[in-house]
């Protein structure tokens, strides 16, 4: 296993981003599925530069993004953007694609249970050829239930990656395993060999370390697995805009250009555009506490 990262968290430079982790004994990074925003020539020359590796990237599924809406045409145009974050992750060395399928933020059905289920299969299927075309691999996500009422558990998640074909795998994460299993390690246990990627966030989604979980269970069950991925920071500060905040600072006051979408997502997710500063501790303290339970200690 090794210690990976998003980006999305912070709208910087993927200079800076990489920068920073390099130093940090992170070895990789899980991009944002922004390619337009983080061009594959940039990337990678910033990748070379800092001696970084490309675990993979992470689709972004906000906006009119949604493998299950009941319009065909923005179903069509979902599928073809799922499709563009392949061919990105393929371009950058990537090993996988996390993806989410359905619009983060919606809690609201388009349509049936049977109807969705069916064009989210056969969307990820059509996404699925061209996965194994390219040696990328899928990892569908599910995420809590405050965040996307279609897939909120490991068991739907598996559920969904063995409809769409035998090389899909899931993604987890403990932000909202924490949230919606009753048994977390047996979540994790029960994805088995689909498991091709695994996201770190404590029980408040503050770094590894900083919440309630623990840790040591998390990364022993990963190891008993025989998983040996990235442990990939999704650390989604909440904003303390009260007075007794610990983190007076916590909040960018020059921030850099970032879409209108980008900003929403990020503002729907509790958090905000965060201090280089702030930012920073947050990677300190996953590495802290993640590197020495994977033999990686600084």
């Amino acid at each position: 296993m090794h210690l990976s990262t998003h980006n999305w968290m912070r709208a910087e430079p993927i200079e800076t981003t990489l920068a920073r982790i390099s130093q940090l004994g992170f070895e990789s990074i899980e991009i944002s599925g922004e390619p337009e925003q983080y061009p594959v020539p940039v990337v990678r020359a910033a990748l070379k530069e800092y001696g970084m590796k490309c675990w993979g990237s992470v689709t972004l599924t906000l906006g009119d993004r949604n493998l299950a809406a009941k319009d065909e045409a923005q179903r069509a145009a979902s599928v073809d953007y799922v499709k563009s974050i392949v061919q990105y992750a393929h371009d950058l060395g990537g090993h996988n694609v996390t993806v989410v399928p359905a619009t983060v933020g919606k809690v609201i059905p388009d349509s049936t249970p049977e109807n969705e289920w069916q064009w989210v299969v056969e969307g990820l299927q059509e996404v699925y050829t061209l996965s194994q075309k390219l040696g990328v691999r899928l990892a569908i996500e599910p995420l809590n239930r405050f965040e996307t009422y279609f897939l909120n558990r490991a068991e739907q998640a598996i559920a969904l990656a063995e409809a769409v074909g035998p090389d899909c795998g899931v993604c987890l994460d403990c932000f909202h395993l924490n949230i919606e299993e009753d048994d977390m390690l047996g979540a994790i246990r029960s994805a088995g060999s689909r498991l091709f990627d695994f996201h770190v966030a404590d029980n408040n989604r503050m770094p590894p370390g900083m919440g309630a979980l623990n840790w040591a269970e998390i990364v022993d069950t990963l190891t008993d697995m025989g998983y040996d991925g990235a442990l990939t920071a999704e650390v989604v500060a909440p904003v303390d805009r009260t007075p007794v905040s610990h983190w007076p600072d916590q909040v960018e006051t020059n921030p850099v250009d970032i879409s209108a979408d980008q900003l929403k997502f990020i503002e729907d997710h509790g958090s905000s555009l965060l201090s280089e500063e702030f930012y920073t501790m947050l990677a300190e303290e996953t590495a802290k506490t993640i590197l020495p339970l994977i033999g990686k200690g600084r």
